[in-house]
């Protein structure tokens, strides 16, 4: 989402118009991870030291919606989760802690997967790691998993939701789960360093993508080269009906849907108390395979 610190410049972007643009869009943003993630190596030691004290990173939300009536936690249930866009793996491994039997993620950076490999080395979790576009995860791990698992962050760097959601569907064991939780595509359209929901001009809740160069300083920060310098990454904002409709048309069944005043990156680092919960930050969906 933009962000007017000076570590980074945003554009607007026009969106991606067929399978040879999302692909170039995708490859565009793995050569940008792989220079952010370096930021995630510098954190590795905290992520294992978190692990190895079994401290789960789940967010409460996910927690809360993976016990919902009908679904038992995911101690006794979930054999296999499969992470999509798993970043270098702490998220991942997480989902072990809270019961999963064995974990595997998927990433698109290099960087980010050659984290994950030694997060599993250092705490000889049950752990597996594929370097991929996501829209390419191996058909070997088709219907094996009892839970699929993204969000936080996640969905606005994907450029095609409909061959997203086919992934998911494709992953998923008969009755399996799929959950998400990700920024509010409302949250979106206000300025990020304002002090009040003061509107972003040229936003579009329906059709935007942005291009950036650089990240935000609540985020990666600065990597020590001028924004022009580093890789152009592209996301999209996608409205909660294309992201459930992504998921019914690729076969699933939406089960539930949350709006949430948490904003869990600090978004908005500024704005004042009063302005706080009027609009929802993040969103959950969690959804089943027939």
């Amino acid at each position: 989402m933009t962000d007017s610190s000076p570590s980074s410049t945003y554009h607007r972007h026009e969106l991606a118009k067929d399978a040879a643009e999302v692909h170039a869009f995708h490859e565009s943003n793995r050569q940008g991870w792989n220079e952010g993630a370096i930021r995630y190596t510098e954190w590795l030691e905290k992520s294992i030291a978190k692990i190895n004290a079994r401290q789960s990173s789940l967010h409460p939300i996910e927690r809360a919606n993976l016990r919902r009536p009908g679904i038992d936690p995911l101690l006794g249930w979930c054999s296999l989760a499969i992470h999509l866009q798993c970043a270098s793996g702490e998220d991942t491994l997480s989902l072990w802690l809270e019961g999963a039997s064995r974990v595997i993620g998927v990433d698109i950076s290099d960087v980010h997967i050659e984290n994950a490999r030694k997060l599993t080395a250092a705490t000889q979790a049950p752990a597996e790691w594929y370097r991929c576009d996501l829209l390419d995860t191996p058909h070997a791990l088709d219907g094996t998993a009892d839970l699929v698992y993204t969000g936080q962050g996640a969905l606005c760097w994907i450029h095609d939701l409909d061959a997203w959601a086919g992934v998911v569907a494709r992953l998923l064991k008969p009755g399996g789960v799929f959950h998400v939780l990700d920024d509010h595509p409302m949250s979106w359209m206000f300025e990020q360093d304002a002090d009040t929901l003061r509107y972003a001009e040229g936003m579009s809740y329906f059709n935007y993508a942005e291009a950036a160069q650089g990240w935000p300083t609540t985020y990666i920060g600065d990597l020590g080269k001028k924004p022009e310098e580093l890789s152009v990454m592209y996301e999209r904002l996608w409205p909660l009906a294309s992201i459930h409709a992504a998921l019914t048309g690729a076969g699933l069944r939406v089960d539930y849907l949350g709006e949430h005043p948490d904003d869990y990156w600090n978004s908005y680092p500024n704005l004042k108390p009063e302005y706080r919960g009027l609009i929802p930050m993040t969103f959950s969906m969690r959804a089943i395979k027939a």
